[in-house]
């Protein structure tokens, strides 16, 4: 697109500028010898130019997770996305080197800061850079409680890292709260009664399914990402990597309703 929009802008110039000086000269008549492709020139400009294409966008951090390959051919093809990040939901931002770091995925974290992604704490813990980590504390104590993507401890990070983080790990886990919270028990047949498909208006895509997924609740809008849901007590929750909003179940009227409450933003659904 770059591309594109400066042949046009070539183009609105040079109609408006003396032809001598301009370029190479034909043979003929004194006419420039080249001009834009026509096939170029219709192409059209997307309207989100000058923003990344945000397929592109969710792809570079989904695959960032454990592709290396696809990594270096969309950044081969599009340096910047090195640095690209995604909210899968919930303002739950995640940025590629993120996704390497809590997956343990040294061979990707490694080549994105190698194409200028910027590192942090989480990328640190990962790579078992310990005395990175200790700097971080330092400057700020409190820094190891701070969640990454998906609420996903900096511990964790320090775990997925191996043995060559175990430094780390151990430093981390003497602190005491770099870790994950326990979140209060909700047994199988509570998780039970809040499954369903809840309905907030009449569009087709205006439904969320909430289901079991590995022994804890998933929030889905329809045709979206779903998101793990974080009981905090009394039939409340958080979705991964949002902890300030609060999803809440209760019956009402002889039916579920759940509550979705994102800072101004408060959606109520009945369940089917």
């Amino acid at each position: 697109m770059g591309e594109n929009w400066s042949r046009r802008s070539w183009l609105k110039v040079a109609a408006a500028t003396p032809i001598v000086g301009l370029g190479r000269l034909g043979a003929g008549e004194g006419k420039l010898a080249a001009e834009p492709d026509e096939a170029a020139r219709r192409e059209p400009v997307a309207d989100l130019f000058p923003t990344q294409p945000p397929e592109l966008v969710r792809e570079m951090v989904t695959v960032s997770h454990f592709d290396v390959k696809r990594v270096k051919e969309l950044v081969d093809a599009r340096p910047t996305l090195a640095n690209a990040a995604w909210d899968w939901g919930f303002g739950d931002w995640e940025s590629a080197l993120g996704a390497a770091s809590h997956m343990g995925n040294r061979p990707i974290a490694e080549y994105l800061i190698g194409k200028g992604a910027r590192p942090s704490l989480f990328s640190a813990a990962m790579l078992g850079q310990l005395e990175v980590v200790k700097a971080f504390v330092a400057a700020q104590p409190g820094v190891q409680r701070i969640r990454g993507p998906h609420s996903i401890p900096l511990l964790a990070h320090a775990r997925a890292g191996g043995e060559a983080s175990r430094g780390v790990f151990e430093y981390l886990e003497s602190l005491g709260d770099a870790g994950a919270d326990t979140p209060p028990p909700l047994g199988e047949a509570e998780m039970n009664a809040l499954k369903g498909t809840y309905v907030f208006g009449i569009g087709a895509s205006q439904q969320i399914e909430i289901t079991v997924e590995r022994g804890s609740l998933s929030w889905t809008r329809k045709g979206m990402t779903g998101r793990p849901l974080t009981h905090v007590g009394e039939r409340a929750f958080h979705p991964a990597g949002s902890m300030s909003v609060r999803i809440r179940f209760a019956e009402d009227g002889g039916t579920m309703a759940m509550t979705v409450s994102d800072a101004d933003m408060v959606v109520v659904a009945r369940r089917k």
